[in-house]
C-alpha cells in the first residue's frame, strides 16, 4: 500500500494523475484503478479519478489493483558490468542511459530485464515487476548499484538503507565556486510546487541530507567545482535537487538548471562512485567502485 499526504505542489489535482506520479503508472491505468476501488481518500474509497484532492488529505493506492501486466522477462542482449556477486547480492557498474526497472514509458530493455536473463532465480525476489531493485540510479546517471539476490538480502538491504547504514558516495561536477568547500546540504525535498513532475527544496518536503566535499575548483572555461558528494537521505534527484537550490546545479543537468554555456556535457555530470555495505547474511563490510566512464573523463580533460 502506498500511502501519501498530498502536500501543496499535488494540491488541486485530480486523483487518476496522483495514482499515477505515484505508481509510475499510465493515466489510463491508474483511471482503472481508481473505479476499481484501489484508491482511498482520506479513509474513504473515491470511485471517480477526476476527484480533485486538497492539501493534507490522506491519499492511499492498493498498486495490486492496477490492470495486470505482463511481468519483465530476460534480455541477454544488454550489457550488464557485473563488479561483484554471489549467492545474496550483486554490485553492478550501471551505465548512463540505461533504465533500472520497467515502467511507464519504458516497458521493456532495462537492467531488470539484463538480471533476469543472467540470473532467473531473481524473479522470486522482491517486488515482481522489479525483482531484486532496493535503490535505484536515474537513468542518467552511472556507477555502483547493490541487487538483492535473495529475499533474505532482499528484506535487509531495505532495512540497511532506510537506517542509514549504507555508504553511497558520488562524482559531480557543478556550476560555480562553492563558499564552503566541504559542507553538509540539510534541506527537505518533495515534489515542485509550480510542477509537480520535478522535485524541489520545499517546506513541506520529506527530510534530506547531502555531505558535499571539494575536489577541485576550475576557472577555465568557466568557473566549476568537481565534488565528491556523499548521501545520508535517498531522497529522489536528492544531490541534483540539493546542488540546484544551492545555487550549483550539476553540470549538464537540463532538468535543474545544469545546462549553460562554456561547458557541457552528454549528461548530467554525476556517477556512482563508491558503494560500501554489510553483507546482509556474512556481516563482513564490503566495499565497491566504479572508474568514472569515458564520456565524464572527456569532460574533466576540457578543464583547466
Amino acid at each position: 500500500m502506498i500511502r501519501e499526504e498530498i502536500p501543496q505542489a499535488l494540491a488541486g489535482e485530480r486523483l487518476d494523475r496522483i495514482v499515477s506520479l505515484l505508481t509510475d503508472a499510465s493515466r489510463s491505468d491508474a483511471a482503472t484503478l481508481v473505479t476499481g476501488g484501489g484508491a482511498l481518500v482520506d479513509g474513504q474509497p473515491a470511485l471517480r479519478g477526476k476527484v480533485r484532492v486538497t492539501l493534507g488529505q490522506i491519499v492511499e493506492i492498493d498498486p495490486g489493483m492496477l490492470p495486470h501486466k505482463e511481468l519483465p522477462v530476460g534480455d541477454a542482449t544488454i550489457d550488464l558490468p557485473i563488479v561483484f556477486a554471489d549467492d545474496d547480492v550483486l554490485v553492478i557498474d550501471k551505465p548512463a542511459g540505461l533504465v533500472v526497472h520497467p515502467g511507464h514509458g519504458h516497458p521493456d530493455g532495462t537492467l531488470v530485464n539484463a538480471l533476469l536473463a543472467r540470473y532467473p532465480e531473481i524473479a522470486a525476489v522482491g517486488d515482481p515487476m522489479r525483482p531484486g531493485i532496493v535503490h535505484r540510479l536515474d537513468v542518467g546517471t552511472s556507477g555502483v548499484m547493490m541487487v538483492a539476490r535473495s529475499q533474505l538480502a532482499y528484506d535487509t538491504l531495505v532495512t540497511a538503507l532506510a537506517a542509514r547504514q549504507v555508504t553511497r558516495a558520488y562524482h559531480a561536477l557543478v556550476w560555480g565556486h562553492l563558499e564552503a568547500p566541504n559542507g553538509v546540504i540539510d534541506a527537505p525535498i518533495g515534489r515542485d510546487h509550480r510542477d509537480p513532475l520535478r522535485m524541489a527544496v520545499v517546506i513541506d518536503g520529506k527530510p534530506a541530507r547531502t555531505r558535499y566535499r571539494t575536489i577541485a575548483d576550475y576557472s577555465e572555461p568557466a568557473n566549476i567545482a568537481e565534488l565528491a558528494c556523499q548521501l545520508e537521505t535517498g531522497r529522489t534527484h536528492q544531490i541534483r535537487v540539493h546542488l540546484a537550490a544551492a545555487g550549483h546545479p550539476v553540470v549538464g543537468d537540463g532538468t535543474y538548471g545544469g545546462v549553460r554555456a562554456g561547458v557541457s556535457s552528454p549528461r548530467p555530470f554525476l556517477h556512482a562512485a563508491e558503494l560500501t555495505l554489510r553483507h546482509p547474511v556474512s556481516g563482513v563490510e564490503l566495499s565497491f567502485t566504479a572508474p568514472l566512464p569515458q564520456d565524464l573523463r572527456d569532460v574533466l580533460e576540457g578543464l583547466n
